[in-house]
């Protein structure tokens, strides 16, 4: 792990919020984690297209979330992933 974090900035998802408005991180090479704490049952798009939804949280803080869109490719293959994963 410290191999792959070297030379990376590690932002919390509870602290995506006001680091966005505080820095211009397109300029930072940084990373987070989160754990999926909720997920929608898959909907579909008006172009009948199926896609998710994950709730992502830090466990920090329980009312600081990140809401996942998973589209294509990436939704059939992440779709079934467990709630609890990180």
């Amino acid at each position: 792990m410290d191999r792959k974090m070297a030379n990376r900035k590690l932002i919390r998802l509870s602290q995506l919020k006001s680091k966005l408005a505080a820095e211009n991180l397109e300029e930072v090479d940084w990373v987070t984690f989160g754990v999926i704490v909720k997920k929608v049952t898959p909907q579909s798009a008006n172009n009948g297209r199926t896609f998710s939804i994950w709730r992502l949280n830090d466990l920090r803080d329980l009312n600081q979330y990140v809401s996942l869109f998973l589209f294509g490719d990436v939704h059939k293959e992440h779709w079934k992933t467990d709630q609890g994963t990180v």
